[in-house]
């Protein structure tokens, strides 16, 4: 029996440096992970080499190459930890990484996508990115952010909150049926 095959989209934040929570926890749960990464997350966080024996799989960071195997055709995706900078460029369809083009794809196809935000509350609460979030939500991408997703944490305690980052939420989420979002889609929360 194959397993369902489960993108997970993994931007340069500090959880990154704790992505196997996630890949263990969607392995325990029957998902075969594919990990996709963007620049950040390769050049400051990721272990490639460590993901891939971890995956079994190449971790994808650019366009397919001649040759090369296609991504197999995912059943759900989680983008964890989403960053600021990622989540504000897909909303506004901006799609210069390869991570970026493939989100863009993948909304267009209405593939079930999760996204667990990593953000302070000072970026949290930037109107931009609030309109982001209600984009992304518009668009049929589950977002869990707020209360029973990610709450933000004031600046630069981001490290104080490794331990509770809520990877099984996004797992669970990507599980469900009914894909709704979880969270004030009016945030900001206060520290």
């Amino acid at each position: 029996m194959t397993k369902p095959v489960l993108y997970l989209m993994i931007c340069g934040a500090g959880p990154a440096d704790h992505i196997d929570r996630m890949i263990k926890l969607a392995h325990a749960d029957g998902w075969d992970v594919w990990c996709l990464a963007t620049p950040s997350a390769v050049e400051h966080f990721l272990d490639l080499d460590a993901l891939e024996a971890l995956t079994g799989h190449v971790v994808r960071t650019g366009h397919q190459r001649a040759g090369q195997p296609p991504l197999p055709k995912a059943r759900a995706v989680i983008v964890a930890p989403a960053t600021y900078n990622t989540i504000n460029k897909w909303a506004a369809g901006i799609a210069d990484t390869y991570v970026l083009t493939q989100l863009a794809e993948l909304t267009g196809l209405g593939v079930p996508i999760v996204v667990l935000p990593f953000v302070n509350t000072a970026l949290a609460a930037n109107r931009v990115f609030q309109r982001s979030v209600a984009e992304l939500r518009e668009s049929g991408v589950t977002v869990l952010f707020g209360e029973g997703g990610f709450v933000p944490h004031p600046p630069r305690t981001g490290g104080q909150v490794m331990d509770s980052y809520p990877w099984e939420a996004a797992l669970r989420a990507a599980t469900r049926s009914d894909f709704g979002n979880i969270g004030d889609e009016n945030m900001p929360v206060k520290p």
